[in-house]
């Protein structure tokens, strides 16, 4: 059991947003409107990222977002988390903002493989005449986690951040165990501090440990249970949980 008010390890909130834009595929793009100075424009905009995690974009001159870049570089990109139910302000997202500039056709090449992996339906425009990428220098991180858990990070603390381990399979990792760790989810929430919960969900599982949703009679609440130590995949994941659950058990009960 965690010590009283120690506290839980997390990922910080640099490896968090590098993760989220990683999950990613669509987001919101804000420009400088070149028609109404002053105003900001918004436009869905697919997007890829590059080795540091600064996002680019294939798009068309002859788009309204790409004449206000050409006018003012400076833009913004917000990113949600997928696949959310219920409340969106309780889930995660994040703002990255920077200056957008067009990449010469022979220093593209790259973020062309790129982009294609991720958007194989891309290949029917690619070549068009119109068409180019465009890559955003960021400057500037802003993450929210939900409700009470935000703030600034730092460009190249960003940029430095790692992807965690985990994300690729995670939404398939928290389902299964849902279905079948029902019972051990709650005796480890207990054995952490929970006595009187009858349900546990997982929301959420890092590298680092879950967030879980516990019921009781009369509300409902959240947790965080870390790991013993740094998870690298799914059967690291279910060790831990067993590991946690044997000592929920007890001697006398395993």
């Amino acid at each position: 059991m965690d010590e009283p008010g120690s506290p839980i390890p997390e990922p910080t909130y640099a490896e968090r947003a590098r993760t989220l834009m990683q999950v990613g595929t669509i987001g919101s793009l804000s420009t400088l409107s070149h028609k109404h100075p002053g105003w900001p424009f918004g436009s869905v905009m697919p997007y890829a990222l590059d080795e540091r995690g600064q996002p680019f974009f294939l798009i068309s001159t002859m788009a309204m977002h790409t004449k206000n870049i050409a006018g003012n570089p400076k833009a913004s990109l917000l990113i949600t988390q997928p696949g959310v139910t219920g409340d969106p302000l309780g889930a995660a997202r994040v703002t990255v903002m920077g200056t957008v500039q067009r990449l010469p056709k022979e220093d593209s090449s790259s973020h062309r493989d790129l982009y294609l992996t991720k958007f194989d339906n891309a290949t029917y425009w690619v070549d068009f005449p119109d068409f180019g990428f465009y890559a955003m220098t960021v400057s500037d991180v802003y993450y929210v986690g939900g409700f009470g858990a935000m703030g600034w990070v730092a460009s190249e603390e960003y940029q430095h951040a790692s992807v965690d381990p985990l994300v690729d399979i995670g939404p398939a990792l928290m389902e299964s165990l849902n279905q079948q760790s029902r019972e051990t989810l709650i005796r480890i929430a207990q054995q952490h501090g929970y006595p009187d919960i009858q349900d546990a969900r997982i929301t959420a599982v890092d590298y680092l440990g879950l967030h879980l949703r516990l019921q009781s009679e009369d509300r409902v609440q959240g947790a965080r249970i870390a790991f013993p130590s740094p998870a690298s995949s799914a059967d690291d994941v279910r060790i831990f949980i067993h590991q946690m659950d044997q000592k929920a058990l007890g001697p006398e009960r395993k």
